[in-house]
């Protein structure tokens, strides 16, 4: 039985949609350099203390057309057409975030990830605003329920950074959202009366904008549900305002593990010596901590940006745990490749370097259909004898099949094989 493969040669380290978007410095800028000189240029007068207040970073967000044309250049035209284009979808930016923008460039990654483009309305038509069905599966508001054994509980719809491919981007049209007290007793109380459920997700928006006492109570009600064995909490703070990870925070934390956090690098330039010291606190509090990147045309859709990612995120101790094709939300279209780019770019990883720096590619279906892995396909034929693999290189290896064990299900109807 002949399965279907992909080409076996190793991927090009450029760009694998057949652009190059990226200047080589992208993967090379030592980490904060960037970062040091917007701030001189922009932000001198700023000290220190100030600097790394959370609290100011947050209240100070760049959130006007007009405020941004401060700090990069953008003509009469375009910042009318960008004021239309954040009359439908917002935007928010930090001001360390916004440090780690090369002003200069109008194809900087980061830029794509947090600046408002033309493009969102321009193919807004394309895609879905629910595209995960996430209202379909609210068991109460705010509260997902899809698989059996998790639940997600969606805390706020606020953010530092309003991230261009949010998968939740139909929620900056309501407004500022954060989930009341009664809202969130009936998300404890559904979790309370639902024992399948071992696993919280608490996400948002991001859950983390919330006060440290407010997230401790969220916190502490779902650790007196005997059967939630697991609370993961999913944020970009590291990434965007990592000055958020303070002890305070990490020492509440810490008072009710297991906790398990997904972080959300997407580019080496945001493993800054910020989010590497916000990442290490994290971790001296107990809390283990994985990254799920998003594939992002133009951002980090090679080989060559992917491994850099990797390898600077295991030098912090993140896993690289998904990267996700983007999920097909309206005004993302410009932001998504194809699937084959992804697959390329596993393949491209796998065997050149170790396997703890090659993260899952994901697509989360839609309609909520959930998460399936993707990978490139190594085996190239099967029988009930042997199968027949090519490896990372290119070379075909043969393998002998073990016969089931006497009484077992024939394997070919446990495992199917594609033709």
């Amino acid at each position: 039985m002949i399965l279907s493969t992909v080409h076996a040669d190793k991927p090009s380290l450029s760009h694998t949609d057949g652009q190059n978007n990226h200047r080589p410095s992208d993967a090379e800028d030592p980490p904060g350099c960037l970062s040091q000189r917007f701030r001189q240029r922009f932000f001198h007068d700023v000290p220190d203390a100030v600097w790394n207040d959370w609290k100011w970073q947050f209240r100070n967000r760049i959130t006007t057309v007009e405020h941004l044309a401060q700090f990069i250049p953008l003509d009469p035209s375009e910042q009318e057409r960008l004021k239309f284009v954040i009359s439908r979808y917002p935007f928010s930016i930090t001001p360390h975030y916004l440090s780690l923008i090369d002003p200069d460039d109008p194809d900087d990654p980061v830029r794509r990830q947090a600046v408002p483009s033309c493009e969102e309305t321009a193919l807004a038509g394309i895609g879905d605003e629910d595209p995960l069905a996430e209202q379909e599966h609210s068991v109460v508001p705010g509260l997902v329920h899809r698989y059996p054994d998790r639940a997600l509980m969606v805390l706020t719809n606020l953010c530092p950074v309003l991230c261009r491919h949010c998968t939740r981007k139909r929620e900056w049209r309501h407004g500022k959202c954060v989930r009341t007290d009664a809202d969130i007793a009936l998300m404890i109380d559904y979790i309370r009366q639902t024992p399948d459920i071992r696993d919280v997700i608490i996400s948002g928006g991001d859950s983390l904008t919330l006060s440290t006492g407010r997230l401790e109570t969220v916190l502490k009600n779902l650790r007196a549900i005997s059967h939630v064995e697991i609370i993961r909490i999913g944020t970009r703070f590291p990434v965007v305002l990592p000055q958020r990870i303070d002890e305070e925070l990490c020492a509440m934390l810490s008072k009710y593990g297991p906790i398990w956090i997904n972080t959300h690098f997407n580019h080496p330039r945001e493993i800054t010596p910020e989010a590497a010291a916000a990442c290490d606190r994290l971790l001296r509090s107990g809390i283990p901590l994985n990254n799920q990147s998003v594939l992002l045309r133009g951002v980090n859709d090679s080989v060559a940006i992917q491994t850099k990612l990797c390898h600077e995120l295991l030098k912090i101790k993140v896993r690289p745990y998904y990267l996700f094709q983007t999920d097909d939300v309206e005004g993302t279209e410009h932001l998504r490749t194809s699937i084959e780019t992804g697959i390329a770019i596993i393949a491209g990883m796998r065997g050149y370097t170790s396997g703890l720096a090659v993260p899952t590619f994901v697509i989360d279906l839609p309609g909520g259909g959930g998460k399936v892995p993707l990978q490139p396909e190594y085996v190239i034929a099967a029988s009930p004898n042997e199968y027949i693999f090519r490896n990372y290189e290119g070379s075909v290896f043969r393998c002998r099949n073990p016969r089931p064990d006497t009484g077992a299900e024939d394997v070919h109807s446990v495992i199917p094989l594609s033709r």
